[in-house]
């Protein structure tokens, strides 16, 4: 089937017709828009191992209700073949997804980066070469939703990474006091050079932090079982927070539920992004309200 663009959008229910066709013809029904938004998107995620992400399933839902659609690969990448890879997307697919650990690696090949994409310096969602970041807005909406305030508190952040560039900046625009541990103490301070209102642990000890977030990915894939912390530093926090979502309950939130601290896992936060990130692609203004719900839809479709 041969496929037409315009602009970012696979038209193949109009084959055989040309792109100015369908636009004047939707322009005079004073219905171009809405024609554009039910048509469906070629989407797809990369990341080193993707296999049991849960992206597919959400953009698809959400897609649905929100009046599209969707086909969403799942590409697990291995570096050397990230070049031909995002080369293929950026020519054949309406947009695409990043995850770990390509966030940054991703933005040599665009042509612009908005938003949050440009203040983070990492991206998540690419759309017609630009980059954009929906990480920070599906954390805090996650946190909100789950009654976490953060303003005026001690939050330390594991991890500096593509989400950790995003959750650090997020949480100290919100007047957490931000403190950063990562194995390389370089990459804490890259970001304190970057954001400034924060401070770099080069060594981990027992704190009275009000909460703790796990962005290392230590606990899932190969690495699930471990926790990046262990008892001494979680029994003084009050919440635990960790951005993987596969497994359910990380053995980092396996520990702080045993220390009968408040537990959230990051399926909230991927769910939310994505809502984000769809909205973009859709060229409508997200709504916190219907992204809450939408994600308690989904939640009870495809309850464990």
């Amino acid at each position: 089937m041969r496929e037409y663009f315009f602009p970012a959008v696979l038209f193949h229910a109009f084959r055989g017709r040309n792109c100015a066709e369908i636009m004047n013809k939707g322009k005079a029904n004073g219905d171009f828009t809405e024609r554009r938004r039910r048509i469906m998107l070629k989407l797809a995620l990369i990341g080193k191992d993707v296999s049991k992400s849960d992206s597919a399933k959400m953009h698809t839902f959400d897609l649905k209700e929100l009046g599209s659609g969707c086909t969403y690969e799942l590409i697990s990448l291995a570096k050397e073949d990230f070049d031909s890879c995002v080369k293929k997307l950026l020519a054949e697919y309406d947009a695409f997804n990043v995850t770990i650990p390509y966030k940054l690696d991703i933005i040599p090949y665009l042509k612009e980066l908005k938003g949050d994409a440009k203040t983070f310096g990492a991206v998540n969602l690419v759309k017609d070469g630009i980059g954009y970041n929906t990480d920070g807005e599906g954390f805090m909406l996650m946190l909100k939703n789950n009654g976490i305030e953060t303003a005026g508190k001690k939050v330390l952040v594991l991890g500096a990474g593509g989400a950790g560039r995003s959750v650090v900046k997020k949480l100290s625009d919100a007047g957490a006091q931000v403190f950063v541990y990562d194995l390389k103490t370089e990459n804490a301070q890259e970001l304190q050079r970057e954001f400034g209102n924060l401070k770099v642990v080069e060594q981990l000890s027992p704190e009275d932090y009000f909460m703790i977030v796990n962005v290392t990915g230590v606990g899932m894939h190969k690495t699930e079982g471990r926790s990046p912390v262990g008892e001494d530093i979680l029994s003084r926090c009050e919440a635990a927070v960790d951005l993987i979502y596969v497994p359910r309950k990380s053995e980092f939130l396996r520990i702080a539920e045993t220390l009968g601290k408040k537990i959230v896992n990051g399926e909230g936060m991927l769910f939310y992004q994505a809502y984000y990130g769809d909205c973009i692609l859709l060229g409508r203004d997200p709504d916190a309200a219907e992204a809450k719900k939408l994600f308690e839809e989904y939640r009870r479709k495809f309850a464990d």
